[in-house]
């Protein structure tokens, strides 16, 4: 990893992580919107709500990240490292999404391939 690409990761982590907690926290445990999808399911808030729901819960994030986490591991040169940067920006969400028994791995495997010399 070159010491720029090292840079900009360590500024995008931290801003998506912090955008995942936004989400987390603003759309899907506020009470505002769990009251308000009850009366109005049919607004498109609710609706991305309910379908990130029904991403977490059948973890599709989760196995996306893994799988591009794995695909990275195995992949040489510069489609390893961009797979594993898509799985860590995949594994990210998942963490903070309710998904942490299978993202847990994708971000060790991420991390991995994103620091292998090459």
């Amino acid at each position: 990893m070159t010491r720029r690409s090292a840079l900009i990761l360590l500024l995008l982590v931290p801003l998506w992580l912090a955008a995942s907690y936004g989400v987390r926290f603003a759309l899907m445990e506020d009470a505002k919107w769990v009251g308000l999808c009850v009366e109005q399911a049919g607004l498109w808030q609710c609706e991305v709500r309910a379908a990130l729901g029904l991403l977490i819960h059948f973890r599709v994030i989760a196995g996306a990240a893994l799988l591009a986490s794995l695909l990275a591991f195995f992949l040489p040169r510069a489609a390893g490292w961009w797979l594993a940067v898509l799985g860590l920006f995949l594994a990210l969400p998942a963490l903070v999404l309710y998904s942490a028994s299978l993202a847990v791995f994708a971000v060790v495997l991420s991390g991995l391939r994103l620091v292998r010399k090459a």
